[in-house]
């Protein structure tokens, strides 16, 4: 099992989003721990009623990612997502290829259709067309990235005869897509390269509009069925399946039953975790890492 490290949260309008420790710092820390990645989430504007009522700051991820990048030497660096019908496609594209140019490949661009409405309001971007937006993304990055000249026209935009330079290092950057809903995995199985479920309550399928997934046997069961759309599609290179594990609040306590929880995913078909913690100054943090690291990562 990989372990990607996403940087604590600060939930409401009290506190600063730096409250938790350096980005650098933690990023560093996150590596020397045996973290195989670090991860960013992705909110340009959310809803106020949101973000008082539990939702959390932010950073713009691309920049925050880069920041940590220049921290580290081998960490991998996740947008843990990225809402892909926010942005002109180009310019996502260009985005992600500049951070894996930087890092010397070591970008993972997490993708995610959205469900704040507020947040399409205030971006001028209609909720209603997110889906066909997502597609139109999925065709157009990977010519972006190939350095070639190419045309692509999109609902709103007519690329003709265009190029963009520098090719990102890697042939492509891994895409992964994040939600529960068939569409999501079919997405995952014709065109990605990893899945990040969504765990949470059952209020998840109202608040994220998606899918809940009940149990582990559950998402096993929706694990194989992307394998098995995948081969379908002649496709034969691994698949990530990203999971969050947010059960551990001390790496000290009930180490193994967390062995044992982990175990179980491993055995249904997830190959990474997302772990965080809940710290709120940079000591905790700091601690909380490395404990993480000698219990289940040595």
């Amino acid at each position: 099992m990989k372990f990607f490290f996403h940087y604590p949260e600060t939930s409401g309008l009290e506190g600063d989003i730096l409250d938790p420790g350096s980005l650098g710092d933690i990023a560093a820390e996150a590596e020397r721990a045996g973290f195989e990645g670090f991860a960013l989430t992705d909110h340009p504007i959310p809803g106020a009623r949101w973000l008082t009522s539990g939702g959390h700051q932010s950073f713009d991820p691309f920049v925050g990612l880069a920041f940590a990048a220049a921290a580290t030497e081998r960490l991998r660096l996740l947008t843990h997502l990225t809402v892909a019908p926010y942005r002109n496609p180009f310019i996502l594209a260009k985005a992600a290829a500049t951070l894996d140019k930087l890092s010397g490949g070591r970008f993972v661009l997490g993708l995610g259709a959205g469900y704040q409405k507020s947040e399409f309001f205030a971006l001028g971007v209609d909720m209603e067309e997110r889906n066909a937006l997502f597609d139109e993304v999925l065709d157009t990055l990977p010519l972006h990235w190939s350095g070639e000249a190419f045309s692509y026209t999109g609902r709103h935009f007519d690329a003709r005869n265009v190029i963009a330079l520098p090719r990102p290092v890697q042939n492509p950057i891994p895409i992964w897509i994040g939600g529960n809903s068939r569409l999501s995995r079919r997405r995952v199985a014709e065109r990605a390269q990893g899945w990040m479920p969504m765990s949470g309550p059952p209020s998840l399928s109202t608040t994220a509009r998606t899918v809940a997934i009940g149990s582990t046997a559950e998402l096993g069961e929706m694990i194989g069925g992307v394998l098995e759309q995948a081969a379908a599609n002649d496709r034969t290179e691994p698949l990530t399946f990203l999971y969050s594990y947010h059960e551990i609040k001390d790496p000290a306590l009930d180490a193994d039953r967390h062995r044992e929880a982990i175990a179980e995913l491993e055995r249904v078909g997830v190959t990474d975790l997302m772990i965080t913690c809940f710290t709120r100054e940079p000591a905790a943090t700091l601690d909380f890492i490395r404990g993480f690291g000698e219990t289940y990562v040595s």
